[in-house]
């Protein structure tokens, strides 16, 4: 979980579970911040959930080593989040949909120690399909080194993200449910979850927990296994877009091709670095100035950055950041001014949306990623806009952020070890 625009995945209504083969579903994506989330804090302005959500991102980016169907994704403010249920009966649940973490977990009754949250809480004793996991069985080792065993030989996990936030409890399974764009619901008998009886941090009131969409065996995409092929992708419309969510789609849904989409491979490790997908930046160019990308990779890999759907803001290391944000500022025609939010650089004065930025380019090994203005500039007040992008040191790892991938169609297929993009129009997806 990094610096967000955090997807939340709300899945509902109980159905058979899916097909090998060509099968392909997809669900809403919604930012947490969008009047379309269904817990939308109205009293809070658009630049006050802007400005929380670049925070977040800050504090995230020490990152923590530790038929068809169709879903909406929604945009909250920095944060894109998905509907799903758990149990039997369904009970809908709101959380974060995470390309940076694995586990699946949501906050549980009894919670002796939980972040408040608006909606109610999932109880496991309502549910007829819920079983918790005992120390001896296989699903126990989905929490990897975060597990443990309770004195009566319940698998246990234990989370910490790089913001000092943290999701203790119970390993269990239940059945998890998503609709689809055919109206008809989705269902995945024995999906491996977290029960958090213990959970604390920064964890926002309209959420109840995290669904993991990470390389790890316990996450969504993992466990899903030959229902979707190993594929899935995303199109994330810009904060701020009127028309405020898209899809998070699976399987055959999920296929980015034709003209302008670009692949570049992903690479993993074990151990602490196995829940990301590693991306391989070569260069970096603003107009005619090309930046080599000057980071070695502590991954034990070939890439240098992940990418995250879970982070808002993009983290670069700082040769490669100072010599890129100076070639950005040297091409602004806007006046500077100073940040109204700590830590985020590279502000300018303008009320219009129609400002002009220099052509940039992101060189991911074998393909080419053009960047537009929504990519470059995140608008923090009415008369300011800042570049989203921060130098890495002292925060941890490179991150590719949230804010990067609008307007692209990002896939993800498994298999072939890839990631593609593909310019889109995500508010009209």
């Amino acid at each position: 979980m990094a610096l967000i625009f955090s997807l939340i995945l709300i899945v509902s209504s109980a159905a058979a579970a899916a097909a090998d083969g060509g099968y392909g579903f997809s669900v809403e994506l919604v930012h947490r911040d969008f009047p379309k989330f269904p817990l939308f804090n109205s009293s809070e302005t658009h630049y006050q959930r802007i400005a929380n959500a670049l925070r977040r991102s800050i504090s995230r980016g020490t990152v923590s080593l530790t038929d068809t169907g169709r879903a909406p994704i929604y945009n909250s403010g920095g944060a894109y989040v998905v509907k799903v249920s758990l149990g039997t009966p369904p009970f809908s649940i709101v959380a974060v949909a995470d390309t940076g973490s694995d586990i699946i977990w949501t906050q549980c009754k009894p919670c002796p120690n939980c972040y408040q949250q608006i909606d109610p809480m999932f109880d496991p004793s309502k549910s007829s399909t819920y079983k918790t996991v005992s120390c001896s069985s296989p699903t126990c080792s989905f929490a990897g080194p975060r597990s443990s065993c309770s004195s009566d030989s319940v698998c246990e996990y234990s989370i910490s993200y790089g913001d000092g936030s943290h999701s203790n409890g119970d390993i269990a399974v239940d059945t998890l449910t998503m609709d689809s764009t055919s109206g008809r619901p989705v269902a995945f008998p024995r999906t491996a979850i977290g029960c958090g009886h213990d959970n604390a941090g920064s964890f926002d009131s309209k959420v109840s927990g995290i669904v993991g969409l990470g390389h790890g065996s316990a996450s969504l995409i993992q466990q899903m296994g030959p229902a979707t092929g190993g594929k899935f992708s995303y199109c994330l419309a810009p904060v701020g877009n009127s028309h405020d969510s898209s899809y998070l789609n699976f399987g055959s849904n999920a296929i980015v091709s034709g003209s302008g989409a670009v692949s570049t491979p992903f690479y993993t490790s074990e151990g602490k670095y196995e829940t990301f997908y590693v991306l391989n930046i070569e260069a970096m160019s603003v107009g005619s100035n090309k930046f080599d990308y000057s980071s070695s990779s502590p991954f034990g890999t070939n890439g240098n950055i992940i990418i995250d759907s879970g982070t808002t803001l993009t983290f670069l290391p700082s040769d490669t950041y100072t010599s890129f944000s100076k070639a950005i500022s040297d091409a602004m025609d806007l006046k500077p001014t100073t940040s109204p939010i700590q830590g985020v650089d590279y502000c300018y004065t303008t009320t219009t949306d129609d400002y002009k930025v220099p052509p940039v380019t992101v060189h991911f090994e074998g393909a080419d990623v053009s960047l537009k203005r929504e990519n470059l500039f995140v608008r923090v007040d009415n008369n300011v806009v800042c570049l989203a992008f921060m130098d890495s040191n002292g925060v941890g790892l490179q991150i590719y952020g949230n804010i990067a991938q609008t307007n692209f169609l990002v896939g993800y297929d498994i298999k072939k070890s890839t990631v593609s993009f593909k310019p889109a129009n995500c508010a009209a997806s």
